[in-house]
């Protein structure tokens, strides 16, 4: 066991925690060309290895890294919100998983990496460019804004979603219908979003200032106990529709 300065295919890393971004990963640093042993649950034994991964639960971490230290040439966790009191460094996919996935789900997306030295940051980038990610830094002190930030990019936009397949199950609309109607409306705005930024594409009635339809659709949110949800939306879109767009450079004549 050695604390590696190169990641060079052949290097070992272990995987603790057998969830779902444990597989995935696993997998993925196996098509790397890594020795990967595990995942193994957080109450086995784990093996020495140049590299130990904690895919572990946020208040599993300080425990599990205690056991895992005496084993590890370079210790890791993948959350996105603890800061690095018990670990070298932190390797964060910007990605949400089922654990199906195979090893080109981490091709192209964002992985937040932070290290205790700049050694323990330079396995982490390493270990995501040799995943197909994209490394960027997220110092401690920032954490949580970083993750709340994810949360509101996957974690409540899956609220968002659940209450409006909900609203059009209460127009008649089913289940499956309505996810497979209101999935191409979402995927535009996403890619406008990407594209431009939320004041320079947002539509709809609060945009327009048409506040009659807005009260008629919070009665309609309200049937269903959605009104509060509603009202918190509503008032941060309407500061979305109060700030001016990004500027759009005229082509040249």
């Amino acid at each position: 066991m050695q604390t590696p300065s190169s990641l060079a295919p052949g290097t070992t890393i272990a995987i603790v925690g057998a969830g779902r971004l444990g597989r995935v990963l696993a997998r993925a640093l196996r098509a790397a060309r890594f020795d990967v042993l595990g995942p193994f649950g957080r109450t086995e034994q784990i093996p020495d290895a140049d590299i130990v991964v904690l895919c572990v639960p946020d208040a599993a971490i300080a425990e599990t890294a205690l056991m895992a230290r005496p084993h590890a040439g370079v210790l890791g966790h993948v959350s996105g919100a603890t800061p690095l009191d018990d670990v070298d460094f932190s390797l964060h996919p910007l990605q949400t998983f089922t654990g199906a996935e195979s090893a080109e789900v981490f091709h192209g997306i964002g992985a937040a990496v932070a290290g205790r030295t700049f050694a323990a940051r330079e396995v982490a980038e390493q270990l995501a460019v040799a995943l197909g990610a994209r490394p960027f830094p997220v110092d401690d002190a920032y954490r949580a804004s970083y993750h709340a930030a994810a949360s509101f990019a996957s974690n409540f936009l899956l609220t968002v979603l659940d209450s409006a397949e909900r609203l059009a199950s209460a127009a008649s609309v089913p289940g499956d219908d309505a996810r497979a109607l209101l999935a191409p409306l979402v995927r535009r705005t996403v890619e406008n979003w990407e594209a431009s930024g939320a004041p320079a594409v947002l539509t709809g009635p609060i945009a327009r200032g048409d506040e009659a339809t807005v009260a008629r659709q919070c009665a309609a949110a309200a049937e269903l106990e959605l009104s509060d949800l509603f009202d918190a939306l509503a008032a941060v879109t309407r500061t979305i529709a109060a700030r001016p767009a990004p500027a759009t450079e005229e082509p040249s004549t």
